[in-house]
Order: C-alpha cells, then sequence, then structure tokens
C-alpha cells in the first residue's frame, strides 16, 4: 500500500503533463502532493525500519521469532507507523499553508516536493526550513539509525555463524531489504541534503525518480 500509494501520488499527473503538454498544477493539488507524498514516503520509511527488526529478530533469536513477532506486536508496529506518518504529513501541510507564493512560479520538478517549493517562497522561510528539517531529522534520521542499529546486530550474528551455506542463506533473506533501504535512503538524503546548497535541480529530479519510481 505504501509503495503504491508513493508511486501513485506524483506518477499519474506527471503522464498526464506529459501527454496533454501542459505543466500547470493548482495549488491545492500540489498541496495535496505534498501532504499525502511525506505521509507515505514517512510510512515506507518506518515499515523499512520494522522490517529491519523483523530480520532482527528472524536472524538472531530464530527460535524465538513467532512468539516475539506475534500478530498482536505486528499490528502495533503498523498502526504507529502510520500514527507518525499522519503526524508528519499534517506538519508538512501547516508548514506549506502558512508560506506566500509569488503570483507565476515554476517548479523544477516532476511533482511539488518541498524541498523545492520553500526556494520559491516569496515570504520569509528561515523559521520553515528550520521546522523542516528537524522534522526530516526526527522521522528520517531516526527510522535510519534504527536500521542500521539492526544490521549492525544481524551482520554480527552472521559472522558467528559456522557455515559458508548458512551465512549466505542468513543474509539472502536480507539481501532485497537492504537493496532498498540503500536505493530509498540514498537518493532521497542525497536530494533533500543538497537542496541546502546550490545544485542542479535536473540532477535532484532524475534522483527523485529513484525513491517514488524505482523503489517501489
Amino acid at each position: 500500500l505504501a509503495d503504491i500509494s508513493i508511486s501513485t501520488t506524483t506518477i499519474p499527473k506527471m503522464l498526464v503533463n506529459l501527454q496533454t503538454h501542459s505543466k500547470s498544477i493548482t495549488y491545492a493539488g500540489c498541496l495535496a502532493q505534498v501532504t499525502l507524498f511525506s505521509l507515505f514516503g514517512c510510512l515506507e520509511s518506518l515499515l523499512l525500519t520494522v522490517m529491519a527488526y523483523d530480520r532482527l529478530v528472524a536472524i538472531s533469536h530464530p527460535l524465538h521469532y513467532l512468539v516475539i513477532m506475534n500478530p498482536y506486536l505486528c499490528g502495533l508496529l503498523v498502526l504507529v507507523s502510520f500514527s507518525i506518518s499522519v503526524l508528519s504529513s499534517l506538519l508538512h501541510s501547516l508548514v506549506m499553508s502558512h508560506v506566500t507564493f509569488c503570483a507565476d512560479v515554476e517548479i523544477p520538478h516532476f511533482f511539488c516536493d518541498l524541498s523545492q517549493l520553500l526556494n520559491l517562497v516569496c515570504s520569509d522561510t528561515s523559521a520553515n526550513n528550520i521546522l523542516i528539517y528537524f522534522i526530516g531529522t526526527i522521522f528520517g534520521g531516526i527510522p535510519l539509525s534504527g536500521i542500521l542499529y539492526s544490521y549492525s546486530h544481524i551482520i554480527s550474528s552472521i559472522l558467528r555463524v559456522s557455515t559458508s551455506g548458512g551465512r549466505y542463506k542468513a543474509f539472502s533473506t536480507c539481501a532485497s531489504h537492504l537493496s532498498v533501504v540503500c536505493l530509498f535512503y540514498g537518493t532521497g538524503i542525497g536530494v533533500y541534503l543538497s537542496s541546502t546548497v546550490s545544485s542542479s535541480p535536473r540532477k535532484a529530479a532524475v534522483a527523485s525518480v529513484m525513491y517514488t519510481v524505482v523503489t517501489p
């Protein structure tokens, strides 16, 4: 659901623009894109963290896996992830609703990306920038730290496996998840960090395709 929603938030509008040769979007449509993209992007990030914890339990505590990762805990983790994502999207939409744009605004992107929009605001955005990067640090940095912590223990557990076949089997269960984590966080962090310095909007748009299209 999170993967499909990330793509459908941005890609259909982009395809319509390409087909009709019209690149316009309404203010309401742009605000909806910002809100929904932050909702499902944050949900994706948190679910990747939950999946990393699931792999940690499966590899480090295989005999206790069914007891630890019981249906109640799984449901609770999904519910908490969704609740935090809703809070994040509300904060992003709140920031957008309190800024003023000029009459004609051209977004150098294929969707309404918050980091690009803040560069086009006519009013003072210093407080908004601080809030946005604080939100990004909390809702992006903490999940990434959780993933890195989980994988540090996973690697430690794999290295203790005596046979090479056992190590390969243990690592193969994490390969697809680790690939998605690298693509999602690698390009996502690169785009948002590059928005703090002067960089090519085209390169940012190309990198954004990785976590909006390729990763899902």
